[in-house]
């Protein structure tokens, strides 16, 4: 392949890359996304189906080509640097499955692309910002997840032996222990669902249950906010410290340009004074 022709192919990569980044067609596929959720969720009535089923279907085929042309483009456009982006790995998982041979069942994945709609919060710096606070915070979240979980352990070995005898629904086995543990967590019918019943049989299980409710459902949930808080005021932090590094290098810039002019404006100043000392020396003579 000569010179021209891959300059002809490189602009024709250029092309199909612009065309595909366009907020116009961004936009569009993200309607499409949409629409496709909608009418996915419309094909799971059974009344939809009578009256417009086929319709259905055939726009389901027209959205998977529209997706499969997406995706044809953004390889042409991107060759391996697409699967750089978490994203289009993620579409192309989507409409591989939508491809399928026999779909029953599966068809209805094609609708989690509909979460690229959370793409838009990027938009937004202070959403950026909360989303980002997140990300940081996983980490932290992670050690105070490690720390509930060795709690509810303990807590579940804990009931189900005193428990489990009397009530072997709630209390039998470890995993019930967990999960009536969890659902005393968030508070959901614990007093009047679980405790009080527990109560009349041992009158001492408050003493049990209260200590578990404040230790999860109070100190938890309080350590979960302490460390959105702090991590989203060093991510403000960092921002704030980006923007005036950035301030301080365009000022630093400024600053160069401007010593440069003046150190230009005293070498003409010097070869001014140069040749006006040589005119005068020429008279003089």
């Amino acid at each position: 392949m000569d010179s021209s022709s891959a300059e002809g192919a490189m602009t024709m990569q250029e092309r199909a890359r612009e065309f595909i980044e366009r907020r116009s067609i961004q936009n569009a596929i993200l309607g499409v996304i949409i629409i496709n959720a909608i009418t996915l969720g419309l094909s799971t009535s059974a009344a939809v189906q009578a009256q417009v089923g086929d319709l259905l279907a055939v726009f389901d085929r027209v959205v998977l080509g529209i997706f499969v042309i997406e995706l044809l483009i953004k390889f042409y456009a991107y060759r391996l640097r697409f699967f750089n982006n978490a994203w289009n790995i993620f579409d192309l998982l989507v409409v591989g499955v939508g491809l399928l041979p026999d779909r029953d069942g599966l068809s209805a994945l094609r609708g989690l692309r509909v979460i690229r709609a959370m793409r838009l919060l990027s938009v937004i710096p202070q959403m950026r910002a909360v989303v980002q606070a997140l990300l940081d915070a996983l980490p932290g979240m992670g050690a105070v997840i490690i720390m509930i979980s060795i709690v509810f352990y303990v807590f579940a070995v804990m009931a189900t032996l005193m428990y489990g005898p009397a009530f072997d629904i709630w209390f039998g086995t470890l995993g019930r222990s967990l999960y009536s543990l969890f659902q005393i967590m968030t508070l959901e019918s614990w007093s009047m669902g679980i405790v009080r019943p527990v109560m009349d049989v041992y009158p001492t299980a408050w003493v049990f249950f209260v200590p578990f409710i404040v230790i999860t459902a109070f100190s938890v949930l309080n350590l979960f906010i302490g460390l959105l808080v702090n991590t989203m005021q060093s991510a403000v932090e960092d921002e704030s410290e980006l923007e005036f590094e950035k301030l301080r290098e365009l000022v630093r810039t400024e600053t160069d340009v401007v010593d440069e002019h003046v150190l230009a404006m005293h070498e003409e100043l010097r070869a001014l004074r140069k040749e006006v000392a040589e005119l005068k020396a020429g008279r003089d003579g």
